[in-house]
């Protein structure tokens, strides 16, 4: 599939602006956001007016919007990284593509400029295989196919909810590795895209990823807050916490998520050995939420994203909630955001 086999009205690109001129960011990525629409989220601690260049179908969204879409105490939710969560909501595309505003386009081994969006796209639009890991990677890639042993009745896969691409340059580390290998950037670029089996659970980070809205939208939830959170992304934690959840989710409901190409090149940004300073507790959270997904069981009656983030959120209260405030915050804000949701997109 080349990018003008993509079907552009089913694709809705999400920018969450943390930096207020995006002119470097939007003109490297022209050649491959051309002819999509894109929604721009601007943080709403941003005080600058945002420079976006001319040329795409853009619309944008400040923290005005947020509050008459929201109302005013729920546009809390959205500052920092979590601004993008409100395109996700108010999308009303098939597949969202989002990309950190301090990432440009990366080249492949042979120098050519990587298409992510369309890459995306593929991996969405191609099934998942968590059930039975090929070994030949994604059977669905051109030049790949399932290996000799591989079972014919589990060959046409579930359908995939989540394509999660990676990084050149600068990886999505955590704040006390990058500290500790301050020079260390990855350079190594695998051609491959593999479906993460089922009831494996993985650090999902919202650098760059795409997602099936109509098959988990409402699962891309912005919940999980840390109290000294700040706007690099070795201060945050709610994509992974967020992926965490709709991995479970997924696994629960059939579907399945993807990792690997595309890859982007992430830009530096923020001082990780700075970062430390902070009273940062997202490595005691992690700890904490790893035993709980693995013991997890959603009930069989939840048969709909939406059921599946309350059950979830419920079990988060009452199994976390005494650990740690964070806890409790995030599953009141799972809930509050399924309303959300639901009130936003029943509206329409």
């Amino acid at each position: 599939m080349s990018s003008a086999e993509i079907n552009k009205n089913e694709v809705d690109i999400v920018i969450g602006a943390l930096n207020a001129d995006l002119t470097q960011f939007l003109t490297s990525w022209r050649p491959f956001f051309s002819g999509f629409h894109l929604i721009v989220v601007k943080d709403p601690e941003l005080k600058e007016e945002l420079n976006i260049p001319e040329g795409f179908d853009v619309d944008v969204y400040s923290k005005t919007d947020m509050e008459k879409v929201v109302g005013a105490s729920n546009a809390t939710m959205f500052s920092g990284y979590s601004c993008r969560y409100f395109g996700y909501l108010i999308s009303k595309k098939k597949y969202i593509v989002s990309i950190d505003d301090d990432c440009v386009p990366a080249k492949d081994p042979k120098g050519f400029l990587v298409d992510a969006v369309t890459q995306h796209v593929i991996n969405l639009e191609n099934p998942a295989t968590p059930l039975f890991f090929n070994t030949l990677y994604d059977p669905y890639c051109e030049g790949a196919d399932f290996v000799r042993g591989y079972p014919f009745s589990l060959r046409s896969g579930v359908p995939c909810a989540a394509s999660c691409g990676l990084w050149l340059n600068l990886a999505d580390l955590d704040a006390p590795t990058q500290a500790l290998k301050t020079e260390q950037r990855n350079t190594s670029y695998v051609d491959a895209v593999m479906t993460v089996p089922a009831k494996a659970m993985l650090p999902i980070s919202g650098i760059n990823i795409a997602f099936n809205r109509e098959l988990v939208g409402p699962a891309l939830v912005p919940a999980l807050r840390l109290a000294g959170e700040g706007k690099v992304r070795w201060e945050t934690l709610e994509d992974v916490w967020c992926g965490m959840c709709l991995k479970h989710i997924s696994d629960h409901l059939g579907y399945g998520v993807k990792t690997g190409l595309p890859y982007v090149w992430r830009n530096e940004r923020g001082d990780a050995v700075e970062s430390l300073r902070k009273k940062w507790e997202g490595m005691k959270l992690m700890e904490k939420s790893v035993p709980f997904f693995e013991s997890l069981k959603l009930p069989e009656t939840a048969l709909k994203i939406e059921d599946c983030v309350i059950e979830l959120a419920k079990a988060v209260k009452e199994q976390l909630g005494s650990d740690d405030p964070a806890f409790t915050q995030a599953a009141d804000a799972m809930v509050k955001w399924i309303q959300l949701w639901n009130s936003v997109n029943s509206s329409v």
